[in-house]
């Protein structure tokens, strides 16, 4: 969509993040995806708006507040503020940091229940059935596990409770075939296949009638009319994302600009609840829905499933101060394909820093500038005319922008990154091949056009990789003299500009080494 600056929109957002526990891997995770596609579409030309947040109610933040000896808004404001340093200390972009206890959200969650009830699709009854507090979830029986111990868990291992109690209800089955014609008719919706197939066959079940509110409780947002009820989590929670782009009033410039959302990115256990049962209250509401819904995978620590009675939970802030921001983001965004879960191995995460970045991008930039800051007079050449090597190389690096919006836009982070290690590569290749440490002597002019050619071609890479480690590419293009004004993508076509002055140049990348025990 194109918004009336003429600059076509990305909205783009995160799962709001419950706050019964502090921020771990997987948190940083889908934020640091989120981040780098945010940043990805700025550097395009496109106005972006990009959400995260806290989803701070329900019986589980109830119970977790009394546990701690705080009521619910003080233990909210607490953990709440954990996810906020999560997002300055991972220099996350976010345009907006939402929390389901600000009124703008609670007018918003009344604002969508009275239209569902206007429209027909909310019934007061009653409950009966087995409710994951864990979870914030209900299970049929056939859904359920057993346990060790012979007792009845969810499916994802969750303690359950039967409840019995008074329930508003959504009319979810009237929605069946609607949703399969959605998937169909939208084969893009959601992500990646593997997923999109597991809801389909899910839809295909057929769905029940679901219950959206509780007695039992308080702390949540009031049903209108009849405050003895509060709403179920997820119909409040899905809602945040329209709350901040301005809904209710869907005539605001921000709602009209960014809505329907462009892609909510989730991890796959709360699928279900974007792909399922989020459209279906729209298409309640006769509200435009989400263009995708993209669900990544969870992260082990070493082979083993990460959970805290193992001990082996993953401090993302413990990983950023061990090896780095931009190594961090940069191991976690290319060791796994994007949508398949992914192992955390310290091992791999040293080999990727100094294989992938200190001796491929980190030695190649450095070496380069150093021959042009002793063999240059330190100033970027003027080449002379193009070999057909020159040319190869440069239409290498210029495939990269089409290609990278194609990988991004479909959440294949991996490929798109392994897509630029191959003109890395083909760049590290090329300076072997060309030895410009013999040309001083035999071919001085030629010298400076080899260098000049890769030099270039670090700028535009330099340029691309910045949604992915902002402050080392910020460094990369300074030492080269690149305006902080031309560093958009709308500037690779640009070339480089001769005769900047460069000072001693200094490594990007420097090499891990294990301390020794």
């Amino acid at each position: 969509m194109t918004s009336s600056s003429g600059k076509q929109r990305y909205y783009i957002t995160t799962p709001i993040y419950y706050v019964n526990d502090k921020p771990h891997i997987g948190h940083a995770y889908t934020t640091l995806a989120c981040d780098v596609l945010a940043r990805f579409k700025r550097l395009d030309g496109y106005e972006t708006h990009f959400l995260t947040g806290t989803d701070e109610h329900g019986q589980k933040v109830e119970k977790s507040a009394e546990k701690a000896g705080v009521d619910p808004q003080t233990f909210t404001d607490q953990v709440s503020q954990n996810f906020r340093d999560l997002t300055a200390g991972f220099g996350f972009s976010q345009d907006d940091f939402i929390r389901t206890t600000e009124e703008r959200h609670k007018k918003a969650c009344q604002a969508l229940w009275k239209r569902l009830e206007e429209k027909g699709f909310i019934y007061l009854g009653g409950y009966e059935g087995w409710y994951a507090v864990r979870d914030e979830a209900f299970y049929t029986e056939t859904e359920l596990v057993e346990g060790p111990n012979g007792q009845k868990l969810a499916p994802t291992g969750a303690e359950v409770e039967w409840v019995e109690e008074p329930s508003y209800f959504f009319k979810l089955s009237a929605f069946t075939e609607k949703l399969l014609e959605h998937y169909e008719t939208n084969p893009d919706f959601i992500g990646p296949s593997s997923r999109r197939n597991e809801v389909i066959s899910f839809v295909k079940g057929g769905l029940r009638d679901l219950s959206i509110s509780r007695t039992t409780f308080k702390w949540g947002v009031p049903v209108p009319g009849n405050d003895e009820h509060i709403m179920y989590v997820w119909l409040d929670a899905l809602t945040n994302y329209m709350t901040a782009v301005g809904y209710p009033d869907v005539e605001s410039g921000i709602y009209q600009k960014f809505w329907p959302a462009d892609l909510h990115m989730v991890g796959k256990d709360i699928l279900r609840f974007h792909a399922v049962y989020w459209p279906a209250f729209l298409m309640a509401a006769d509200l435009p829905l989400p263009k995708r819904v993209f669900a990544h995978g969870w992260w082990t620590n070493e082979g083993q499933k990460i959970s805290k009675s193992l001990g082996n939970v993953i401090d993302p802030f413990a990983l950023k101060d061990e090896f780095g921001l931009d190594q961090v983001r940069y191991f976690m965004l290319r060791e796994v394909p994007f949508g398949n879960d992914g192992d955390y191995s310290r091992h791999q995460m040293i080999q990727r820093i100094n294989s992938d970045l200190a001796n491929d991008i980190g030695n190649l930039s450095q070496r380069v500038l150093s021959m042009i800051f002793k063999n240059c007079d330190a100033q970027i050449p003027t080449p002379g005319a193009y070999t057909e090597a020159d040319q190869a190389l440069l239409q290498q690096a210029e495939a990269l922008l089409p290609a990278l919006r194609d990988h991004f836009d479909r959440q294949s982070f991996h490929k798109g990154l392994e897509q630029v290690w191959d003109v890395i590569s083909a760049a590290n290749r090329y300076v072997d091949e060309q030895a410009p440490w013999g040309l001083k002597k035999t071919d001085p002019e030629r010298m400076k056009t080899v260098l000049y050619v890769l030099a270039d071609v670090i700028r535009q890479i330099a340029i691309l990789v910045q949604p992915v480690m902002p402050e080392s590419m910020d460094r990369m293009l300074s030492q080269m003299g690149v305006d902080p004004e031309k560093r958009s993508f709308a500037d690779i076509g640009l070339s480089l500009q001769s005769g900047y002055a460069l000072e001693k140049p200094v490594g990007v990348f420097p090499r891990f080494v294990e301390e020794e025990a």
